[in-house]
């Protein structure tokens, strides 16, 4: 099943929530670099996040999230757009803490000191970034702490990753519910109870729930309406173009080293590990219309 996500509104217009299924792109990610079991569930739940943050953003606008520990793991980074593609990498792949009551430790992995900075990408060269100190290190909790310290929007986000026994992805999803003003807590109360009552989220994803599926329990005693649904898929920005502009922007002399000792350059993207080269001819031509140039 592809992954998905779905918006829907109270009908007082009070209530917001989304949800999505992210289990291919996770898998994808975690293919691609190669993680282990800490690094998986860390990974996986950072690229959920993002992508629930993504679907509260207008179209053509994208979010980058940067959690940085002192834990094994060191930095995760993650990026989605409002049109649904997701991207990201973790430093340190093959990290792994000890389990915590039988389970991935993640905080023990991301470690319980640092930074999470949100940047908000809203077109024409406009970013807005924002920085808290971690709060739990779970990831979720971080970004619901995110929402309410820097927004003042009450969030609550809920993520979910399964492994399979041989380590690959099982399940992967989330939902995040935001009250809007006026305040109604009566309606919260009810909210808050039907997501106390919820079967365990990865559970509902491997029984077949969808993002509307998993709303609907959500909302269950709170009449709302769909505003929106989209596929979900893992895509990276790079391109040859780019890298060749990264490798432009070091400027003659460090050009001219890479020729001269290398004979040519490697560059290599950290969201999807893909590698470009760049031969000895290509990069004297570089050379010829980098900066520092005489005339």
């Amino acid at each position: 099943m592809a992954d998905l996500i779905e918006r829907i509104i109270s009908d007082t217009g009070n209530f917001f929530g989304v949800a999505c299924t992210t289990t291919l792109l996770v898998a994808e990610a975690c293919k691609r670099h190669d993680v282990g079991p800490t690094a998986a569930v860390a990974l996986g739940r950072a690229l959920t996040g993002v992508t629930l943050l993504a679907a509260l953003l207008k179209e053509g606008q994208s979010v980058l999230l940067k959690f940085e520990g002192n834990g094994p793991l060191r930095k995760i980074i993650t990026e989605a757009g409002s049109a649904g593609w997701v991207r990201g990498y973790v430093a340190n792949p093959r990290a792994d803490v000890p389990l915590n009551n039988g389970r991935i430790d993640v905080a023990a992995g991301l470690g319980n000191a640092g930074f999470l900075t949100v940047v908000k990408d809203i077109g024409c060269n406009t970013k807005y970034p924002g920085t808290i100190q971690l709060y739990t290190s779970e990831i979720g909790e971080d970004l619901a702490y995110y929402l309410a310290q820097s927004e003042q929007t009450p969030s609550t986000i809920a993520l979910a990753i399964r492994l399979g026994k041989n380590g690959a992805i099982a399940a992967a999803g989330g939902f995040l519910i935001q009250s809007l003003p006026p305040a109604d807590e009566h309606m919260l109360l009810r909210i808050e109870q039907k997501i106390a009552a919820l079967p365990p989220l990865s559970t509902l994803i491997l029984e077949g729930g969808s993002p509307g599926d998993i709303l609907s329990l959500v909302f269950q005693d709170v009449p709302h309406r769909k505003t929106g649904s989209g596929s979900l898929y893992y895509q990276c920005s790079c391109s040859r173009t780019k890298m060749q502009s990264a490798i432009f922007s070091l400027g003659q002399e460090d050009i001219r080293d890479l020729i001269e000792k290398k004979a040519g350059a490697e560059v290599h993207c950290e969201f999807c590990r893909q590698t470009y080269l760049f031969n000895k001819s290509e990069l004297e031509n570089l050379l010829e219309t980098s900066p520092g140039k005489p005339q």
